[in-house]
């Protein structure tokens, strides 16, 4: 075994976070002890043989109970060792912008625990947990253009 592998004993994972929007300019993010309570956004892991936006719906709808409408891959990145998150990791991450009708969510309370709907622009300025503010930086210059 080589010293990334001892370091990373789940190797690289692959992973992403829906970017949910509320048709009024708000965006969902929520709380995660797994990210050191932080702000994230629903998602998880794609399991194998699973398409990236058919995985992050599932993981979406499972932690936060909104139907969603895939609008695309609107981003993806790599992180390596994130501080805040729960134990070493080395994540390629894909975000994919999502579309619900319905505000009312029902956190699953295993993997989040509070979850607010809020302007793009004020949750950066909130305790979000790495990378999320370059989600979100990324998620208005698409907005910006279209």
């Amino acid at each position: 075994m080589t010293t990334i592998n001892k370091k990373f004993p789940r190797g690289v994972e692959v992973v992403g976070s829906a970017i949910i929007e509320d048709g009024e300019g708000k965006i969902l993010l929520v709380k995660s002890p797994k990210w050191n309570y932080r702000w994230t956004m629903p998602g998880g892991h794609i399991e194998p043989g699973e398409g990236i936006e058919e995985a992050l719906l599932r993981e979406a709808e499972e932690e936060v109970g909104l139907r969603l409408k895939s609008s695309g891959i609107i981003s993806f990145g790599e992180l390596i060792g994130p501080k805040s998150f729960h134990r070493p990791a080395h994540f390629i991450y894909f975000d994919i912008l999502c579309k619900t009708k319905n505000k009312r969510v029902k956190l699953d309370n295993e993997e989040l625990k509070e979850y607010i709907w809020v302007d793009p622009r004020k949750a950066l300025r909130m305790e979000l947990a790495e990378s999320y503010d370059k989600t979100i930086k990324t998620y208005l210059k698409f907005k910006e253009h279209t």
